[in-house]
């Protein structure tokens, strides 16, 4: 395929309004995707993830690649759309990039469901690297890391950013730390708090043994340390081919692809099934006493066991 941008926008399209064509596009693309780097960028509302994206952006457009941006950002309770669809913090980055926003539509883990498709229309049209920037939606943002290869986790100073890391669990999956807006006072102690809790998860056996995450101070206003992040995403992407990690990454992002359709599939089942009449007898049984929540619950497994 080629990156003709017109197509791959009609394409994405198509990607996110699922459905029979969406599953076309997924076959077609598939076995010319596989090369591209997918990095994820991560971190809380207001870290500056947009701009150090868009510095990163122009970063690797210096460096001869491809790059291209699928931002996942908040819908609109109204349209469904992505409210941030301008993407005007990344208005510096070089024409050369291709940028897609996508709506969340909902989904809890900051990840549209069409995400793993769009990563694969993109690599397939011959952008490299493929970078998901997603909004910062608290605990849940482990999702990224099973979209993408590298896992960017983006902290500020003064916010209680790197204990919050520790929290969601992401120290245990994020492979490069950027604290931005190093220039703030608390940046070093942001960054003392990341190596005393990364000291900590190679104590308990969290960790991986092997590789130990980076942690780059950065001023994304002004772009210091982005040719470091840089660097550092390189350098794991070089340490997974070279452990023969990369594989067992790009099965874990199908087996997130695989769930995520699933969980769809269920969701619309289950809204088909407790739509019929059988269920609405079981529903108001429930309701007036005469059955138990248990009871509807076997029935609406028996209903769900049913279906083809």
């Amino acid at each position: 395929m080629t990156g003709d941008r017109r197509a791959v926008g009609r394409l994405l399209s198509l990607v996110e309004r699922g459905g029979a064509e969406a599953e076309q596009i997924a076959e077609l693309t598939h076995a010319a995707s596989r090369d591209a780097h997918v990095i994820g960028i991560t971190g809380a509302p207001g870290a500056g993830k947009s701009t150090m994206v868009a510095r990163l952006v122009a970063e690797s457009t210096s460096r001869g690649n491809s790059p291209a941006v699928l931002a996942v950002d908040p819908s609109s309770p109204l349209t469904g759309g992505a409210i941030l669809g301008d993407r005007v913090r990344m208005a510096e980055i070089d024409t050369t990039a291709f940028i897609r926003s996508v709506a969340t539509r909902g989904h809890a883990g900051g990840l549209a469901l069409a995400v793993p498709g769009g990563a694969r229309v993109l690599a397939a049209s011959g952008f490299d690297p493929v970078v998901i920037e997603t909004v910062g939606v608290g605990q849940v943002e482990v999702d990224i890391t099973a979209a993408a290869d590298t896992t960017v986790v983006v902290v500020t100073p003064g916010m209680g950013d790197a204990v919050q890391a520790n929290k969601a669990g992401l120290l245990e999956v994020a492979d490069v730390f950027v604290v931005n807006k190093a220039d703030r006072p608390g940046a070093d102690d942001t960054r003392r708090d990341l190596e005393l809790m990364l000291e900590l998860s190679h104590v308990t056996g969290q960790g991986n043994a092997d590789f130990r995450p980076s942690i780059v101070m950065v001023n994304s206003l002004d772009g210091t340390g982005v040719d470091e992040v840089a660097a550092r995403i390189e350098a794991h992407r070089a340490y997974l081919e070279h452990s023969g990690r990369l594989h067992a990454r790009r099965c874990r992002r199908v087996r997130f692809e695989l769930a995520s359709r699933a969980g769809l599939r269920f969701e619309r089942d289950l809204e088909t099934i407790l739509g019929s009449p059988t269920m609405a007898a079981v529903i108001d049984d429930v309701a007036a006493g005469t059955a138990t929540p248990a009871a509807g619950l076997d029935a609406l497994a028996a209903s769900l066991a049913e279906r083809p």
